[in-house]
């Protein structure tokens, strides 16, 4: 009995802690804060030509890491896809976590802004499912800088994720390979107030979209609106 207790105390105070409203909200200011100081940074941001063409874009702010060179990492996020087969505005966004993997680049602080920009409907297939690992089960490079940069490059064509990462100021591309992606299902429930699946919200959206997320769809639309509306 006495071990049985010892076990449920052990697993109470160590799991995760769940969502809550306040850390859903926090967590959708800070990304739209990173795209806005993406945005503008012309000399530093994602190609326009990429970011046009990109599928769904990710957002992870403040990152986490531990060890060398991001040798553990964890962090939550939220996605967006476009709608209406890739011409469409931007869906409703779907809270998500990252956790584990390696990083290619120092950026010598223990919290980054990660940005991972979804190419192409391959590359979306992986984000919809359980859990996927980056570098394995999809394809991830390290994604060119400069919005004037062109995006017709081999490497980058041929990516089905492209990744950033932003840390004291500087903002790269960035080579990740290991981390596990997988949705956010307790953040998703305080978002919309019930149980959603991450297809619903990105591909077939039926819910209003809460306040919170009203900000970060308005920002993504600023920087890449559907086909025709710029």
């Amino acid at each position: 009995m006495k071990r049985t207790l010892l076990f449920v105390l052990v697993a109470v105070f160590c799991a995760p802690p769940l969502a809550t409203a306040s850390e859903v909200h926090d967590r959708v200011v800070r990304g739209v804060i990173v795209l806005r100081e993406i945005a503008a940074a012309p000399d530093s941001g994602i190609p326009q030509d990429l970011l046009d063409r990109s599928a769904c874009v990710a957002v992870i702010p403040g990152l986490k890491k531990g060890g060398f060179i991001f040798g553990a990492a964890y962090g939550k996020g939220f996605m967006s896809c476009r709608l209406d087969n890739g011409a469409g505005p931007w869906s409703a966004p779907s809270m998500l976590s990252l956790k584990g993997g390696s990083f290619g680049l120092q950026l010598g602080a223990q919290s980054v802004d990660l940005v991972l920009v979804i190419m192409n409907l391959s590359g979306m297939t992986s984000l919809l499912n359980s859990k996927f690992t980056l570098g394995a089960d999809v394809s991830v490079a390290a994604g060119p800088v400069g919005r004037t940069a062109s995006a017709e490059t081999d490497a980058w064509m041929s990516a089905e994720i492209l990744a950033y990462a932003r840390a004291r100021g500087l903002f790269g591309g960035l080579t990740i390979k290991g981390s596990s992606v997988r949705p956010d299902r307790d953040a998703n429930h305080v978002l919309y107030g019930r149980e959603v699946k991450p297809r619903d919200l990105l591909l077939y959206p039926t819910d209003p979209i809460p306040k919170d997320a009203e900000i970060f769809l308005e920002q993504l639309n600023r920087m890449s609106p559907a086909r025709g509306v710029r």
